[in-house]
């Protein structure tokens, strides 16, 4: 999702040096004198691999680009997904940012007119012979907003996908082992119920549980539904097998005691507290926690698998460089961005804990982190990445969440729920001609 990021607000300082030189502010090129600012804005934490790895590209950049001052904004995800197309339109417009991919972000905006066409960059930069199909898919917008094809409207210089992350210590104490079918997760579950532990953390007032639900539709879902939901391709059946399995069995997992019912008013940052201080033994969300989990785990054995039985699940690229059309430093954000895709940088990225997309798999010497990226590689190579359920529609992160929420309080039925999340995705379909 989105990415996923994760809606984790971080401590950050102002990075500046003494500053020469100038902009035109109509044009990517300098002007002759005054003083030039990059204005960065991500909202990546900064033990996270992503935090890890950009500041060390701020360090490269100022390097390389003496007199140039860099101010980095520490933004929270939730800060720029609901503001994003008022502040493009303004003079507040930063000159680089990470922005959420996908129809209902990213895609969007690029039909809105607020981001920069990057195809001339990312062809002359080779971004494109470094980024992947797959990888691709979430950087390309054609002129409706819909991704995987038109222009460059954004860069990733990572990936990113959804796992099960689990207490080792919690699994042995409860004596069970890490499942290998869907079977067998339940049964993991069951047993730590019956012990008196709710087994799974969830933040459901934000992206955590509607990834939940997401990953049970992926359960009985194959490409070609995937396709026809993310991209267009043909049409989606609220009733059919795949969403009315996740509705009634996310349902069900509630009543089961699975998921706590109190979890609806939770936040992700609260779900990774829980999980990060041994409250819950599982953890369902994305690798963009991978970094700080290393950080921040003391007092406790962790790992990961992939949601059993799944041959898919939420991923993609992770999130995007984009370059409002409002930059006043266009020139110095096309560089900045070409240093994130650079070897050391991506390695670095890597050995920290995140998913690089051009790293050197021979210097990712971190033992948790090549289990991280072989578990991505197994869904990439098998087209395994069913992007995030949010990105279909414009407003869609929030009907989901609130969808989820209803199914958390029990305050609607399934079916309900399946109504209720059908009707904004099919007004959309509409309004774009599908």
């Amino acid at each position: 999702m989105f990415k996923v990021r994760t809606g984790v607000a971080l401590v950050a300082a102002l990075v500046a040096l003494a500053a020469c030189g100038g902009t035109d502010e109509a044009a990517d090129k300098p002007a002759a004198d005054g003083p030039r600012v990059l204005k960065l804005w991500h909202y990546e934490g900064a033990d996270s691999a992503m935090g890890k790895a950009w500041a060390e590209a701020v360090k490269q950049f100022e390097a390389s680009h003496p007199g140039v001052t860099v101010k980095f904004e520490a933004k929270a995800f939730e800060q720029i997904r609901q503001s994003a197309s008022m502040i493009l339109n303004s003079d507040e417009a930063p000159d680089v940012m990470e922005y959420n991919k996908g129809n209902a972000t990213a895609g969007l905006l690029s039909k809105q007119g607020l981001l920069t066409d990057l195809t001339p960059e990312a062809t002359k930069r080779g971004w494109d012979k470094l980024l992947g199909p797959s990888v691709q898919t979430t950087a390309r917008y054609d002129e409706r907003g819909v991704m995987g094809s038109g222009n460059w409207y954004g860069v990733p210089n990572y990936a990113e996908y959804v796992m099960v992350y689990y207490n080792k210590d919690a699994f042995k104490k409860a004596g069970v082992e890490v499942p290998t079918t869907f079977d067998e997760f339940t049964a993991v579950l069951d047993t730590f119920v019956k012990a008196g532990t709710t087994p799974i953390a969830v933040g459901g007032a934000e992206y955590p549980a509607q990834q939940i639900f997401y990953q049970l539709a992926l359960s009985k879902a194959q490409r070609p539904w995937v396709d026809a939901f993310q991209l267009y391709k043909g049409k989606v059946d609220f009733k059919g097998p795949e969403f009315k399995y996740a509705a009634d069995t996310f349902a069900d997992w509630v009543k089961k005691g699975y998921i706590a019912k109190d979890s609806a008013g939770l936040k992700a940052e609260d779900m990774g507290v829980s999980f990060t201080g041994g409250k819950f033994p599982i953890m369902i969300s994305g690798s963009w926690w991978y970094g700080r989990l290393a950080s921040e785990i003391k007092d406790f054995e962790w790992g990961t698998f992939l949601w059993p039985g799944n041959t898919m699940s939420a991923g993609s690229s992770g999130n995007l460089w984009v370059v409002p059309e409002n930059a006043e430093n266009k020139d110095l954000a096309y560089d900045f961005i070409d240093i994130t895709m650079k070897k050391d940088i991506q390695n670095l990225l890597g050995n920290s804990g995140g998913v690089p997309v051009a790293a050197d798999t021979a210097a990712i010497t971190d033992p948790k982190s090549k289990e991280l990226i072989e578990n991505f590689n197994k869904l990439s190579t098998s087209d395994g990445l069913a992007f995030y359920p949010d990105w279909p529609a414009p407003g869609y992160y929030d009907v989901l969440v609130a969808g989820v929420q209803n199914l958390i309080n029990g305050t609607k039925t399934p079916d309900q729920v399946l109504d209720e999340i059908a009707g904004p995705y099919n007004e959309n379909l509409a309004d774009i001609g599908n």
